[in-house]
């Protein structure tokens, strides 16, 4: 792996992407409602990313279903991530997943987060509130010292005893100048991850994801190339933060205004 650890400069700089990100997505979470298409979110994150001079890092990525069309992925209910804005309109007792990223002054920040449109299940607000729980759980355990295997353990052992299954597919990851950097964070732990353990130390700057599913952990990606589902159709959650780790512990990086 080849990790670029940050400097307090550096973090400055994200810190004023991740201000960005932070406002896109509470604006988005606004007009989440029943009757609001993806598509009309979708330009309305683009407006605002041209309004506060940033540029958005998912529009045009390459893949296997051609460069990515969206400023933001959204994914509703079984939909786990990468859904591409369209037409399709929320409906009532939906959940609807965010994802968003942008670059200001040559520097990255991405974040995501799980909204529910109007009135859900119970099942599912749980599903819900336990994701948005095991990224915070990752936000107060994490500190310089620490190995990543002792955080992700935590993680999967909370989202398991509640009934959930962790996605493995998709996991997050360093950022930087580049919106995707080493190391990969999983929110589980594997041979892999013990493998290659990522020591936290003052300077590392990652982007912890957890995707939560209701059923089984199980993916497939749709014929559009990009939109990831569980294979079983049931609902997945998905949250995401930048954190920056410090010499007292973490800087979350999308959260609220800049110091």
């Amino acid at each position: 792996m080849a990790i670029k650890l940050k400097s307090e400069r550096e973090i400055r700089l994200m810190r004023q992407a991740g201000t960005v990100v932070d406002r896109v997505l509470e604006r988005l979470g606004q007009r989440i409602a029943p009757g609001v298409t993806t598509a009309e979110l979708d330009a309305e994150a683009q407006q605002l990313t041209e309004q506060m001079g940033a540029e958005a890092l998912f529009k045009g990525v390459p893949g296997p279903g051609g460069p990515f069309p969206g400023t933001i992925c959204a994914s509703i209910n079984e939909q786990v991530v990468h859904g591409i804005p369209s037409d399709r309109a929320i409906r009532r007792g939906d959940i609807v997943s965010i994802d968003y990223g942008c670059r200001v002054d040559g520097y990255c920040a991405d974040a995501a987060a799980t909204f529910v449109a109007d009135e859900a299940a119970p099942q599912v607000r749980k599903l819900v509130s336990v994701t948005q729980r095991m990224l915070e759980t990752a936000i107060e355990l994490a500190r310089p010292g620490l190995l990543w295997s002792e955080i992700a353990a935590v993680m999967q052992k909370y989202v398991e005893g509640e009934g959930f299954s962790v996605i493995r597919e998709f996991v997050g990851h360093g950022i930087g100048k580049e919106m995707h950097e080493d190391p990969k964070v999983p929110n589980f732990v594997s041979n892999e991850l013990r493998a290659r353990d990522v020591l936290l130390e003052e300077g590392l700057v990652i982007a912890v994801e957890p995707m939560v599913a209701m059923g089984s952990a199980d993916v497939v990606v749709e014929n559009d190339g990009w939109t990831v589902v569980t294979k079983d159709g049931k609902p997945s959650a998905h949250f995401e933060h930048t954190l920056a780790i410090t010499a007292d512990g973490v800087q979350v990086l999308t959260e609220g205004t800049e110091d």
